[in-house]
């Protein structure tokens, strides 16, 4: 069963990432899903939770097979054309000198995504992202949780960005005002331009279509796909979508299959020090000295605590 606390907020946890990044992936095609999956997780997600500077490093792996009603079709809004991605990463930073730091260690990093990766943008928010309502009380949720999870991603009809921003921002208002949204999470990233292109691996292609450079992504939570359809069927969310699209072109949303941290205020989580899927072993089987503070120091070390 999800862990869930309907009656608190546990949003303001998120307020140390000042600075964040939003990265869309796409697998190589001829990399076998599950191979992809388990590589993402154990091999790369542990070496990027390693760079020194970051902060916040978070993977959400997409789904491509799709409930057909993860968003309500709108008049004039239609989905982005060929768009299909089986991730979006996360990673953020405390302040512009730790992402200076992981910046200049980071291509160790970025020379990995073309063993795995067909394709990856990372949009940039400077000012970070905003969680708006975030009642799911596990902080650094390491796979599937039993709730209905979607990244909503919205593409602009204009190249206001500012009108852009403040109309999605105002849809994200409304829905995390409402109880059957659990978890409402805002990124509205700067325009991405193709002359710098991001990150900067190489053989990875880095290109957006036009109507992929100026996006927002919401990330959002129900209890179940009952309860999120029957939300959206209700007139809280017809008002909060009313003339949406005289600002909003495209709307594609991906169902999430699990959610995965690496890193939270600076620490590694037990799946970043160790990989996704033995942390998971280590949990299911209750193995409590490998998480004690000896084991940690000798692995993330490869030295032994003094004692």
């Amino acid at each position: 069963m999800p862990k869930l606390a309907t009656s608190v907020d546990y949003s303001d946890r998120d307020k140390a990432i000042a600075i964040n990044t939003y990265t869309t992936v796409l697998r190589h095609p001829k990399v076998p899903h599950e191979l992809f999956a388990t590589y993402w997780r154990d091999v790369h997600g542990p070496l990027c939770s390693r760079i020194p500077g970051l902060g916040w490093y978070v993977q959400t792996h997409l789904s491509r097979e799709q409930d057909a009603r993860l968003w309500p079709a709108m008049d004039g809004i239609r989905p982005f054309p060929d768009y299909e991605l089986d991730g979006g990463v996360e990673i953020g930073f405390h302040s512009a000198e730790d992402q200076a730091t992981f910046n200049e260690a980071c291509p160790i990093l970025f020379e990995d995504e073309q063993n795995m990766f067909e394709a990856t943008v990372a949009y940039a928010m400077p000012n970070g992202s905003t969680t708006l309502v975030d009642r799911v009380t596990e902080p650094s949720p390491n796979g599937g949780d039993g709730l209905d999870r979607i990244h909503l991603h919205l593409g602009a009809a204009h190249d206001d960005a500012a009108a852009f921003g403040d109309r999605v921002a105002r849809l994200a208002n409304a829905l995390a005002s409402e109880e059957a949204v659990l978890r409402v999470r805002l990124h509205l990233p700067e325009p991405y331009d193709n002359a710098l292109p991001a990150p900067p691996a190489p053989n990875v292609a880095h290109k957006v279509p036009a109507e992929r450079s100026l996006v927002a992504i919401i990330d959002l939570a129900f209890a179940s796909p009952l309860d999120r359809s029957t939300f959206y069927a209700s007139d809280a969310f017809i008002r909060a979508a009313d003339g949406l699209e005289a600002d909003v072109a495209h709307a594609s949303p991906f169902a999430v299959s699990g959610v995965y941290t690496y890193v939270r205020d600076k620490r590694l989580t037990l799946a970043g020090l160790r990989g996704s899927r033995p942390a998971q072993l280590i949990e299911r089987l209750g193995a409590r000295n490998q998480v004690a503070e000896d084991v940690r120091h000798l692995l993330h070390t490869g030295r032994l605590l003094s004692r």
